[in-house]
């Protein structure tokens, strides 16, 4: 792994990002949006809270806490990398069968950026939720499906920490008056 892109560590925020290689998208059909959250609840559950989404046709971005190595559970624990590995290797396994397609789906490695303080991890999670309309594929970011503003703002059972970013939003209210907000959609990372 190059030297410029940091281990993940335990207790820490991060952002999560990747694009398909060339730009290709990673998403071919509708079906596979659903079949990447399911592995990622399967692979990254066990190590890392995720806190917010969002899947866009050839990149997504993620919000997870990398959990303390003392609340994990089981005794054969690895390298919180290793989680994103077989995470990634599982989709792109999955998608290369039902596409007949072969290689790489993804660059790599994936970006990661540490999140050190709150304001910050505030302004990525609209950031994130506002992805879909800053790249044009939606006029308004409200409308993307595959994001998780919806579940963070409905009262159905999640996987997500909603509990958890509300509270750093203050309330369900404040956290739909700052996503409509008119947000400077700054690029938080390299690129998309």
């Amino acid at each position: 792994m190059p030297t410029d892109i940091p281990p993940l560590t335990h207790g820490t925020f991060y952002h999560i990002y990747n694009r398909g290689n060339n730009r290709e998208n990673v998403f071919f059909q509708e079906r596979n949006y659903a079949y990447f959250l399911t592995l990622w609840w399967k692979h990254i559950s066990p190590i890392a809270e995720t806190w917010a989404f969002c899947l866009l046709r050839n990149h997504f971005h993620v919000v997870v806490y990398i959990k303390n190595h003392e609340d994990l559970s089981g005794s054969k624990i690895k390298e919180p990398s290793q989680y994103f590995s077989n995470f990634f290797n599982a989709y792109v396994r999955g998608v290369n069968i039902a596409t007949q397609r072969t290689g790489a789906l993804f660059q790599r490695p994936f970006k990661r950026i540490p999140v050190d303080n709150i304001s910050y991890l505030i302004r990525l999670i609209v950031y994130i939720h506002q992805n879909p309309q800053k790249h044009h594929f939606t006029e308004d970011f409200r409308e993307w499906n595959y994001s998780s503003y919806h579940e963070l703002t409905a009262d159905v059972p999640t996987r997500l920490e909603r509990d958890k970013v509300m509270q750093y939003f203050g309330s369900k209210e404040d956290f739909v008056r700052i996503h409509q907000e008119i947000q400077p959609l700054e690029v938080l990372e390299d690129e998309d």
